[in-house]
């Protein structure tokens, strides 16, 4: 019994650091990808890809991962130039894209116009809700958190990050008393979701952006 002991504790500080490398190792591999595709869309974006907004979208995407906030304006802000001709969706990608990336700033008021245009564009857009949500709770308008909330549950009930916000929103801004919120990072959406910039695209359009990998600074 004594020896059995020390070689339980051993396999499993063997399991544990299995573990950790291998967290480690993705990770590392995540980054070197990422790093990657921001070398190869930002010669695609000098190049002539500069004015396809389904580019300039991934590369704003890969900036957003790596939190390169200031460089994804930028970048999305040009593929919302770009984008006039582009579908409904795409549009609303691009403009949720860029409202994650001001909302990272503490740029709220902006982030806020362009969720809001994001949800002209589809309306049914959970994602775009959730983060429009976040920062009316940051900008200390609870009423109209909870709201824009409701919207979203009724798109997807059992949505995760909706439900999660509802339960933080009410903790830290009762019914009866409203309280200044303050201030704090963007939303990026849950791995339910899929992603900041997230939400279904339109595979039929080569040049429909694509959504991105989850972002998740929250």
């Amino acid at each position: 019994m004594d020896i059995l002991l020390p070689q339980a504790y051993l396999i499993g500080l063997i399991l544990l650091l299995g573990g950790a490398a291998v967290v480690i190792a993705l990770q590392v591999i995540r980054v070197r990808r990422d790093e990657s595709a921001l070398a190869r869309l930002e010669g695609q974006a000098k190049g002539g890809d500069g004015k396809d907004p389904a580019v300039l979208y991934e590369l704003g995407s890969v900036q957003l991962r790596k939190r390169l906030y200031s460089q994804a304006v930028d970048t999305l802000r040009l593929a919302q130039k770009k984008s006039g001709g582009e579908p409904p969706e795409a549009q609303a990608l691009i403009q949720n894209a860029l409202g994650f990336s001001l909302a990272a700033q503490s740029n709220y008021a902006s982030a806020i116009r362009h969720y809001k245009s994001a949800l002209q564009a589809k309306p049914d857009y959970p994602v775009a809700l959730n983060n429009l949500g976040y920062a009316f709770e940051r900008q200390g308008k609870p009423d109209e958190a909870r709201d824009t909330y409701a919207k979203a549950l009724s798109l997807d009930p059992t949505n995760k990050t909706t439900l999660k916000r509802l339960k933080l929103l009410d903790r830290r801004f009762p019914a009866d008393v409203n309280t200044p919120a303050t201030s704090g990072q963007g939303m990026a959406a849950s791995s339910s979701d899929s992603g900041p910039a997230a939400g279904a695209s339109n595979a039929g359009s080569k040049s429909t952006p694509k959504p991105s990998p989850t972002n998740t600074p929250a």
